[in-house]
């Protein structure tokens, strides 16, 4: 599709006509090897192979994965029509990738982005039962950071521990949290401290938000240090013992293609809030820890298109992570039970042992198939 047709479906200039930043962003998942490459497999992330050497591929959102593909959902009027997409010659080169027999394996990170795949598919059956036939679902494996609650060795007595992680700050629902927690502990006084490791960068993807928001945070932030405890940038290991040190995790996101931290927190016994976006039902529930059901489409994304829909979102949150945080303080043991569920669901569907056994078996049956 070229910019001046996606400029005019907007109704809004998305793309300039020669923009080298999407350009960049579609070649990062573009792979050509000229068969230099001499080995059995390939495996990709979110990539495609032009090549013959054997390959399969893992994905989060759709395939391929390409800038007018990405932005189309936000601009189309139907969630589910990819019709435009249907002349755009670089998408038939890549379903052609993907049907061809060098591409063994297609790997959906969750149910969700499956159903995304399959919707896309419809507008081009000339591809659809030879991709469809490759697809399968691995959802990320995770590695057990504690084993039962009691290893954290915290008090429910004392002080309650909420920790949110994570980059895009505003698109992941950090300016309703900060907002609800400063109103539940002017209103409630609360026993609770909130620990935040983001960039408080502006996101204009979902939330719209401006420099004017970035400072109000900030604001927010300082004045409030007695209980806020805030980081910009960690590094991982440092960010999994706060984790490991926290009883409640939080995720009220506007967009998410899977909710990584989600899959952290759990492994660290720290049950987590949550919005119902894309995959976070396949990963969380309310057994398991607290989820603000917010307006989706059909393929999972937050309705936040438009000012009024992104203030309904933005409303629900706050009243989501508020009742969360009452039913918390009304009965601190439902911690310990969430807990527990979390690291029992971590163990059962996130084993890296049964992601390793499941990805060799995928590799034996390409290797083997290419062979005879």
């Amino acid at each position: 599709m070229t910019a001046n047709k996606l400029n005019r479906l907007a109704n809004r200039k998305v793309l300039s006509r020669f923009n080298t930043k999407n350009l960049r962003f579609d070649s990062y998942y573009q792979f050509y090897d000229f068969n230099l490459n001499q080995v059995s497999l390939l495996h990709f992330f979110n990539t495609i192979s032009y090549g013959s050497i054997p390959w399969i591929t893992t994905f989060e959102t759709y395939l391929p994965r390409f800038s007018c593909l990405i932005l189309y959902p936000h601009v189309r009027k139907l969630e589910s029509d990819f019709y435009a997409l249907k002349t755009e010659a670089k998408i038939h080169n890549a379903f052609k990738a993907l049907s061809s027999d060098a591409c063994h394996r297609i790997i959906a990170m969750s149910d969700c982005n499956t159903n995304m795949q399959r919707k896309l598919l419809k507008e081009f059956p000339e591809y659809q039962e030879s991709i469809q036939s490759k697809l399968t679902v691995i959802h990320p494996p995770q590695r057990l950071l504690h084993h039962k609650y009691e290893e954290k060795q915290l008090n429910l007595d004392g002080k309650i521990k909420f920790i949110f992680v994570g980059s895009g700050f505003f698109r992941k629902g950090g300016q309703e949290m900060i907002e609800t927690f400063k109103y539940l502990k002017d209103e409630y006084k609360y026993n609770f401290e909130l620990t935040i490791v983001s960039s408080l960068a502006t996101d204009n993807y979902a939330t719209k938000t401006t420099l004017a928001d970035v400072e109000r945070a900030k604001h927010l932030i300082q004045k409030n240090s007695d209980w806020i405890n805030y980081f910009p940038r960690l590094p991982n290991q440092e960010v999994l013992e706060l984790m490991k040190k926290s009883h409640i995790g939080l995720l009220p996101t506007y967009a998410d293609t899977y909710g990584y931290s989600v899959l952290e927190f759990q492994a660290a016994g720290c049950p987590v809030i949550t919005t119902n976006v894309r995959a976070l039902t396949e990963i969380n529930d309310n057994n398991l820890g607290w989820i603000i059901k917010i307006p989706k489409d059909s393929l999972g994304e937050a309705i936040s298109r438009t000012k009024e829909g992104r203030f309904v979102i933005s409303k629900l949150i706050r009243k989501g992570i508020e009742q969360a945080v009452h039913e918390i303080f009304a009965d601190r043991k439902v911690i310990l039970e969430k807990s527990n569920r979390s690291i029992s669901r971590i163990i059962e569907h996130h084993s890296i042992e049964d992601y390793a056994s499941k990805l060799k078996n995928i590799y034996l049956e390409a290797i083997r198939a290419d062979k005879t």
